[in-house]
């Protein structure tokens, strides 16, 4: 049963960490409780209570824990709310979105320099420094953004792409 709850949460998120969106895959990931399960017992089965979060250590559902989680990947503010930058930080747009990063640990030195590493290499050429490098122009980045929006024939998205995206539409829009 949790090994079947967990696939379905993979499926639904597109093979993605519901908290940092690295790849991920029933050995890769567990079943994450949104609420922990010591502070909603009555929310222990409840299938709109659980996402599928990555085994990374120190970050996502291991720094979750049974801490409060203002901020859940199920709510559609999670759009709006993280602001995600070149350099692999994320900022809280609000106090929730704030205590969140903290909460998950999504600021840590290893999952910011791995979105670093995604960003250079998909904006600015694999294997090639960004030191003197221009990013690509508003139309080469536009085309970028709607090829992260696709599912590849697994139905799995491209690690990090709605992180990937949220940094295009603020190119986009600067």
């Amino acid at each position: 049963m949790r090994r079947a709850i967990r696939c379905a949460a993979i499926v639904e998120q597109h093979c993605l960490c519901a908290y940092c969106c690295t790849r991920i895959d029933g050995s890769t990931s567990h079943n994450e409780h949104i609420a922990a399960q010591s502070m909603a017992p009555n929310h222990t089965v409840d299938f709109t209570n659980i996402v599928a979060s990555c085994n990374s250590r120190n970050q996502c559902g291991d720094a979750h824990g049974n801490q409060m989680l203002p901020l859940t990947p199920l709510d559609p503010a999670c759009e709006t709310e993280l602001r995600f930058f070149i350099s692999g930080a994320v900022q809280g747009m609000t106090t929730n979105a704030t205590e969140t990063i903290r909460v998950l640990n999504l600021n840590g030195r290893s999952p910011c320099g791995v979105r670093k590493s995604m960003v250079d290499a998909l904006i600015y050429g694999a294997g090639e420094s960004p030191t003197g490098l221009s990013l690509l122009d508003d139309d080469l980045l536009g085309i970028l953004a709607n090829e992260l929006k696709q599912v590849d024939v697994d139905g799995c998205l491209l690690p990090y792409a709605p992180i990937l995206s949220n940094i295009i539409h603020q190119l986009l829009t600067a």
